[in-house]
């Protein structure tokens, strides 16, 4: 009975959070959205934010994985010290700090495509 609950909750969680974050971000969007057109009713100015660039998006992209990925692997690390089997958690850090590092690479080349545009 407990293996099946546990399957139930995985299969629940993994398909759960990806919907209810993309509503929330609906949902914030719209708010933004209705706020504006509320602000312009009144005659009030609102100024339209600017949408990152490519480079940008790239370069917040590769700090949040490589941050996350280096606190990842340290935090293992230390709990290695206690648990050994917790050495091999610290090398899946691995994933995400190529992935940052990728998305520094994308941000210096497209900041170099600019320059030569």
């Amino acid at each position: 009975m407990g293996d099946d609950i546990i399957g139930l909750v995985a299969v629940i969680m993994a398909l759960g959070i990806p919907i209810a974050l993309m509503y929330t971000v609906y949902r914030v969007r719209k708010l933004r959205t209705e706020e504006r057109i509320a602000a312009m009713a009144r005659g009030v100015s609102v100024p339209m934010e600017p949408e990152p660039s490519q480079m940008a998006r790239s370069r917040r992209w590769g700090i949040l994985l490589t941050a996350g990925s280096i606190g990842w692997m340290i935090t293992f690390s230390m709990i290695a010290r206690f648990e050994h089997d917790a050495m091999m958690a610290s090398a899946f850090g691995a994933i995400p700090l190529a992935l940052g590092v990728g998305c520094f690479i994308d941000a210096f080349l497209v900041r170099r495509d600019l320059r030569t545009s």
